[in-house]
């Protein structure tokens, strides 16, 4: 049966954009070359050319990386991907290959640290002009607009306070304008949240996070339309070469047939959580997108199907008294990741938001009290319990 045959998402997901060989192999072939062989002289020329179909080196395109971006661009509802070594690079690349000095772009305040490093220290050496906004009010991203403006970026929501931005709203601004929207789609996942349903040009993703969701690989995808892809993307790509592997890529693909089920029974874990530190004594207050305290909890209903797995939330101290809850927890880990099976937990201001100035760290509410809490698959019961003898010994 043809991909285009099947009428759900989970089955296009499993059954999907397979590269078979004639061994008939059950699981996705993993074709680990770094290069391809041609017939003739003439049908290699025939390839470089585009005259006819057909893969010439890994760093452009693999039928396993094939695969992995077919598959995402079905869960994502984009057109196209073009997927990548890390998250960072999705990031990167989704931004320089459509800029050059003079350009001028719009950035929302609350990013991921490293997201923030690019836009803010490294693209700006290429005589890049930057404005940073608060993303939450659209007049901020309205005042902005320069006749040199090329792209809004923002990722919502935002890492680690959950600061939303209204996709809709920005998407059609920007439209008016002809500025491209580049939304960092990476703490949510696909499954909850789709951009393009906004009018969002490019999304981008760490597939380090529930796309593997089993903390083994890196990888990143950029989700676009096709005409993006050809024209202007894959030019870049292929000649600065920061390409994904094709292992990276087989089991990025692999963890995309189950994607859906953990990150819905991640969030019900979360849902649980939020209830449960929300009430207890030690704790300060929480954030989370889908909490009817959160200040944009409508917003957040109307762009994501559910919370998502990840929140954070203020501890009743200071520095020293969440690294001493971090220490006693017992079954949930230490570590920056997000997204995955395992609960882990990690201090955004001296770690993921380290390179954040302190009056940037403080814009963004990132204080010395603040922990991050990735919920996985275990029983919620357990999660409680490590949470409460450890929020108990401080």
């Amino acid at each position: 049966m043809l991909t285009s045959d099947l009428k759900g998402k989970n089955s296009k997901l499993i059954r999907g954009a397979l590269n078979k060989t004639n061994f008939r192999e059950q699981s996705e072939s993993l074709f680990l070359t770094s290069g391809f062989l041609y017939e003739s002289a003439e049908q290699a020329e025939a390839i470089f050319k585009g005259d006819e179909a057909g893969f010439q080196y890994t760093r452009y395109a693999n039928p396993t990386i094939d695969t992995f971006e077919k598959r995402m661009a079905i869960i994502d509802g984009s057109e196209s991907c073009f997927a990548t070594a890390s998250g960072m690079a999705a990031v990167f690349a989704s931004l320089m290959c459509q800029l050059q000095a003079g350009d001028h772009v719009v950035s929302a305040t609350a990013l991921f640290g490293s997201c923030r490093e690019v836009i803010k220290n490294i693209i700006t050496k290429y005589g890049i002009e930057i404005s940073f906004i608060d993303g939450k009010n659209i007049e901020n991203w309205k005042k902005e607009i320069k006749s040199n403006t090329k792209i809004f970026f923002f990722e919502t929501p935002s890492n680690p306070c959950f600061e939303l931005v209204d996709i809709e709203s920005v998407c059609k601004l920007a439209e008016k304008s002809n500025i491209k929207v580049i939304v960092d789609n990476i703490l949510v996942s696909p499954v909850l949240q789709s951009p393009s349903k906004f009018g969002a040009d490019i999304i981008v993703y760490s597939g380090t996070k529930h796309i593997d969701g089993q903390g083994r690989t890196m990888g990143g995808a950029i989700l676009c339309s096709a005409k993006f892809r050809e024209e202007v993307l894959k030019p870049f790509l292929r000649h600065t070469g920061p390409c994904i592997s094709p292992f990276n890529a087989w089991t990025l693909s692999k963890g995309l047939e189950t994607i859906d089920l953990r990150v819905v029974e991640q969030s019900r874990n979360a849902e649980k959580t939020v209830k449960f530190l929300s009430e207890h004594n030690k704790v300060k207050s929480v954030n989370y997108p889908f909490s009817k305290s959160h200040p944009q909890y409508e917003l957040a209903k109307k762009q994501q199907k559910m919370g998502g797995n990840v929140l954070s939330f203020y501890i009743k101290g200071d520095k020293k008294t969440a690294f001493n809850f971090i220490n006693n927890l017992k079954m949930i880990d230490i570590c920056n990741n997000l997204g995955d099976t395992k609960s882990l937990v990690v201090h955004p201001a001296t770690t993921t938001h380290r390179i954040l100035t302190d009056e940037e760290r403080n814009d963004q509410n990132i204080f010395d009290n603040l922990v991050r809490l990735s919920v996985g698959l275990e029983d919620f019961e357990d999660i409680k319990d490590d949470l409460d003898q450890a929020l108990i010994a401080i």
